[in-house]
């Protein structure tokens, strides 16, 4: 039995590369980490998973290059859990699998140090399936060979009984062979492989950078030196390979090898970071805004203690419907004191937010701007309206509704605030032209991703495709200099993608 007061060390595997190939169990264990150690092949976009006060500490190998030696992160595991820590090694694949987990909780049960670990899907069985080869087949393959394909201290071999591998009949699946390709289809054929055996590569498997070449063990070398073929790379030999163009299906996703940058907040960026995958794209998390908590709540306690004074309630956002009812609970409020009360929202997720407090929505206007709401409200001369948003927002709806004659109270639920993520990882991206598309769902998200970025990233920039969900977004980025390539016809985010993957 675990004590949970105590410090602990938790050993995670990351899966492939793919977030979505994370296990439950292993987001539930980043969510609660106080420090993650974590590998070169781990998709970063799982930091969205964390706590903001986790402490990340990179520990990877890269090209055979290590960053830090074995015993040192052994040291670091020990050391940070006997402060009371929960701490996660983050790992690719699977950590029991060429990935020194059972050294690392060797280490780690020696010192006396309580731990759990959490299996992750292998880079095996992972790349493979997205590749669209099916590692054993009742026709082809009723056996699975897993060998290592890298070596310790750059020796030049691998120490590999090379006959009795070549010997058998069924798949084999080396991993980090990438570097050592040339070796490894030289030791095969020379101990009795044939040369027309099929074979696969599959370069940043699950990811959408992957990219698979085939061949046979008789040429894959020349068409890996020609396309200079290099590391994180699987390799996949035997007669099941021949089945990739039937079942391939990953490379074939409409948004397949494209990059999207999400700018949204983390809470409600899930939904878009799921659709994207799901068509196929790589989504590249890099929120641009965060909510918080008012100043001063009391306008806000003013208005909730005096609901019944109002014929109207407005929502422009889901964050100020989350916020209203967070505050509604906390001051020990109901619902049942908007009874009589008028219910306006922009935009169908605001107005799905509301009905799920239990509450009905009578007006949802056809356009999801406020101009469109404005002409949904009809003879408000003299009525009152509550409006719970953001600290600063459009002065449009609260100005028109008072030249209408109608009274209204504009009051702050929540504020935004400029985050301040690391801008290396897109800088880098931005430069090398590996982003594809940046997506911004409000005006605010423009604003303050240029304002993190610089005007140094501004040329790079400007060579992507840029993104609105709206007019008054794309508005926003082209008073920046910013060119907007698409635009959907309904502004939601739902659109947003389907014009993307039209485009």
């Amino acid at each position: 039995m675990v004590d949970s007061n105590k410090g602990k060390v938790v050993l995670v595997g990351a899966g492939p590369g793919d977030v979505g190939l994370l296990t439950l169990s292993g987001k539930q264990w980043l969510q609660k980490a106080d420090v993650i150690l974590y590998d070169h092949l781990v998709n970063p976009d799982m930091v969205r998973f964390t706590q903001k006060s986790a402490e990340m500490i990179y520990v990877g190998k890269k090209e055979g290059v290590a960053s830090m030696e074995q015993e040192q992160i052994n040291h670091l595991l020990i050391s940070k859990a006997r402060e009371g820590k929960i701490v996660i090694r983050l790992k690719g694949g699977d950590p029991f699998l060429f990935g020194r987990g059972g050294e690392e909780i060797q280490a780690v049960q020696k010192a006396g140090i309580p731990f759990i670990i959490v299996p992750g899907v292998s880079s095996v069985t992972g790349v493979a399936a997205y590749a669209g080869i099916p590692l054993t087949h009742r026709h082809l393959s009723s056996t699975l060979s897993i060998i290592t394909g890298s070596n310790e201290k750059n020796q030049g071999d691998i120490h590999i009984d090379w006959e009795k591998i070549a010997a058998r009949s069924g798949t084999l699946v080396f991993l980090m062979g990438a570097r050592k390709l040339p070796l490894i289809v030289e030791k095969l054929m020379k101990f009795g492989k044939s040369p027309d055996t099929p074979i696969a590569v599959v370069q940043w498997g699950t990811t959408a950078r992957q990219k698979t070449w085939t061949g046979t063990l008789g040429t894959i070398v020349e068409i890996s030196e020609k396309d200079k073929i290099s590391p994180p790379a699987l390799t996949i030999i035997g007669e099941v390979v021949s089945l990739k163009p039937i079942i391939e299906w990953y490379e074939h996703l409409p948004l397949f090898g494209k990059t999207v940058l999400v700018t949204r907040k983390g809470d409600q960026a899930e939904s878009m970071i799921d659709r994207l995958r799901e068509l196929g794209a790589e989504p590249f998390f890099f929120p641009v805004i965060e909510t918080v908590a008012p100043d001063d709540w009391s306008p806000l306690d003013n208005a909730l203690n005096n609901l019944s004074q109002y014929d109207g309630l407005i929502f422009t956002s889901v964050n100020g419907v989350r916020f209203f009812a967070e505050r509604l609970k906390a001051i020990e409020q109901d619902i049942r004191e908007l009874k009589g009360v008028r219910v306006y929202t922009i935009g169908p997720k605001t107005a799905e937010a509301v009905r799920d407090l239990g509450i009905r929505v009578d007006v949802v206007p056809e356009n999801f701007v406020a101009e469109s709401l404005i002409e949904s409200i009809k003879n408000i001369k003299g009525q009152r309206f509550l409006l719970p948003r953001a600290k600063v927002a459009r002065e449009i709806l609260p100005e028109q509704l008072r030249e209408m004659g109608a009274t209204i109270d504009v009051v702050p639920a929540y504020q935004t605030i400029l985050p301040s993520p690391s801008v290396d990882a897109l800088e880098k991206r931005l430069k090398e032209g590996s982003i594809d598309v940046i997506t911004f769902t409000s005006s605010s998200t423009v604003t303050n991703f240029l304002t993190l970025t610089g005007k140094k990233l501004l040329p790079e920039i400007k060579k992507t495709k840029i993104a609105c969900i709206g007019p008054i977004t794309a508005k926003t980025a082209q008073d920046a200099g910013l060119n907007v390539d698409i635009m959907p016809d309904q502004y939601t985010v739902s659109s947003l993608l389907d014009a993307i993957e039209n485009h």
